[in-house]
């Protein structure tokens, strides 16, 4: 079984996002973590987006990478580029390390709330696609 870490700034939106899609399509095959560099909590949007593609992560949690330190990874995955930068060291020698940045759609200020879900959608869309293209290349 494969140790995969998704790591984001705050552990909220976005990785939480890659983890719910990775964990529904590597049950049996791959342990999925996910953390940040910060703890910001779990993001309503995030989880209400999600569901709306049958992906429950109500139950994630938010949490910081020094929690996962003494855990070997096969493969770190970053899905923003404040995370790539200030990524501390992670003592797994041999995982693959894979960047991919995509946009905070919680810093996004908009006041209509059928936009503001637009925008998570777009996100959700994004990193589901580069979920499956992840998945395909390495499994």
């Amino acid at each position: 079984m494969k140790n995969i870490l998704i790591l984001c700034t705050g552990n909220s939106c976005r990785s939480q996002m890659a983890h719910g899609y990775l964990k529904a399509e590597l049950e049996t095959k791959a342990k999925i973590y996910s953390a940040g560099i910060e703890k910001h909590g779990l993001n309503p949007y995030a989880v209400l987006v999600m569901k709306m593609d049958d992906i429950d992560i109500s139950g994630n949690t938010s949490n910081l990478i020094d929690e996962y330190m003494s855990i070997r990874f096969d493969f770190i995955i970053t899905v923003c580029n404040h995370a790539n930068e200030t990524c501390p060291y992670i003592p797994s020698k041999n995982a693959i390390r894979i960047h991919q940045n995509f946009h905070d759609p919680s810093t996004v200020k908009i006041d209509d709330e059928d936009e503001k879900i637009k925008n998570y959608i777009n996100c959700r869309k994004e990193i589901k696609k580069f979920c499956f293209e992840f998945l395909e290349k390495n499994f």
